[in-house]
C-alpha cells in the first residue's frame, strides 16, 4: 500500500512538473511572438542583409545575435529617430568592405556610438553592422557584457580589431577613449590625444579610415567635475558630477534630447606596414584629427541650437 501510494504520488508530481514546465513554455512563446511582431520590419529586413556570417544557433564567433540584437536595436532606433532626431551627413562615403570609422568621443555616456551604429544600419546602403571597440571594463559588468556582445560589440583588444578588419568588418574606434567621453564642459569639442594604435592597425591591414564628427554629444550629459576618488572606488573611468547626477539618483543618468548632427568625412588611405616609428605614425593620426576637427567646426557653425 504503501509504494503504490507513493508511487501515485511521483506520478501526479511528474504530471504537474510536466504541467508546470508546457505552461512555461507556452508562456515565453507568447511574450516572444509578441515581443517579435513589435520589432520594426525595416529593422529585421536590414538584418538579414547584414553579411555576417552566423552559426547553426544563429551565433556569429564573436556573440552577435541577430534574433536577439532587434529588440535593443528597436530601442536604439528609436532613440536614434526620435529622441536625439539624428540628421546624418555624407554616409554614402563609407566604403565598402573592411572599414575604420574613427571619431570624437562624448558625452559620458555611450550614445555617440549607439548613433553610428544606428545609421550605418538604417541609413547605409547597404546596411553595416558597426563593431565597436568598447571600453575594457565593459567586459568586468554583469549582464552588460552578455548585452553588448549580443549586439556585436567587441572589447577594445588590437588583436580582435585586427582579425575583425581581416573579415572585411565595419570597426568603430574612438581613439580618445574614456578621457574623451568623460571630459569636462569646457574642453566641449576639443580632442584629447588619440592613441597610435587604430592607426598602426590601419596601416596593417590596409584598411580606409573614415573620419567622422559628432555634434551633439557634448550637450547631452554635461560634466562639471569628475569626482575621482568616487571613480577609483568604485572602478570606473570617471564619476562626472552634472546638472542631474548624482541629484536624481538613476534618473540623472538619463541624456538631454540634444539634437545630434554625424558628419561622414571622406575616407584617408595611408600608406605603411604598421611597423614605423611613432613619430611618422603620429603624423597620420594628426592628418585624421585635423580632419575630424575641421568637421566639427563646420558642423557647429551650421548649428542653429543644442535642441533643435
Amino acid at each position: 500500500m504503501f509504494d503504490s501510494s507513493l508511487a501515485n504520488y511521483y506520478q501526479v508530481k511528474t504530471k504537474l512538473k510536466y504541467g508546470e514546465t508546457t505552461m512555461l513554455n507556452m508562456a515565453l512563446r507568447l511574450i516572444g511572438s509578441q515581443l517579435d511582431a513589435s520589432v520594426d520590419k525595416e529593422i529585421k529586413r536590414r538584418l538579414k542583409r547584414v553579411p555576417t556570417p552566423l552559426n547553426e544557433y544563429n551565433y556569429d564567433a564573436w556573440g552577435f545575435h541577430p534574433e536577439m540584437a532587434q529588440y535593443g536595436l528597436q530601442l536604439c532606433v528609436w532613440l536614434y529617430r526620435y529622441y536625439w532626431r539624428t540628421e546624418v551627413f555624407g554616409i554614402d562615403k563609407v566604403p565598402s568592405g573592411r572599414v575604420l570609422l574613427i571619431g570624437n568621443h562624448s558625452g559620458q555616456m555611450p550614445m555617440d556610438g549607439l548613433n553610428i551604429a544606428a545609421a550605418m544600419l538604417m541609413d547605409a546602403d547597404p546596411p553595416r553592422l558597426v563593431r565597436t571597440m568598447i571600453e575594457r571594463w565593459f567586459g568586468t559588468m554583469p549582464l552588460v557584457s552578455t548585452f553588448v556582445a549580443r549586439h556585436g560589440q567587441i572589447l577594445g583588444d588590437p588583436q580582435n580589431c585586427v582579425k575583425l578588419l581581416e573579415n572585411d568588418e565595419c570597426v568603430l574606434v574612438f581613439p580618445e577613449g574614456a578621457k574623451g567621453s568623460g571630459k569636462l564642459w569646457y574642453d566641449r569639442y576639443t580632442l584629447v590625444d588619440f592613441g597610435l594604435g587604430f592607426m598602426r592597425i590601419a596601416l596593417k591591414t590596409n584598411t580606409p579610415i573614415v573620419p567622422i564628427s559628432i555634434i551633439g554629444g557634448e550637450e547631452q550629459m554635461p560634466s562639471f567635475y569628475d569626482a575621482k576618488p568616487l571613480a577609483k572606488l568604485l572602478g570606473l573611468p570617471y564619476f562626472p558630477i552634472t546638472p542631474t547626477f548624482p541629484w536624481l539618483g538613476l534618473l540623472g543618468f538619463v541624456p538631454f534630447p540634444t539634437k545630434y548632427r554625424i558628419y561622414f568625412g571622406d575616407p584617408l588611405y595611408f600608406e605603411g606596414d604598421g611597423n614605423e616609428t611613432d613619430s611618422v605614425v603620429q603624423k597620420k593620426v594628426d592628418i585624421v584629427k585635423a580632419k575630424i576637427l575641421e568637421n566639427i567646426s563646420y558642423g557647429l557653425s551650421k548649428r542653429k541650437h543644442i535642441f533643435w
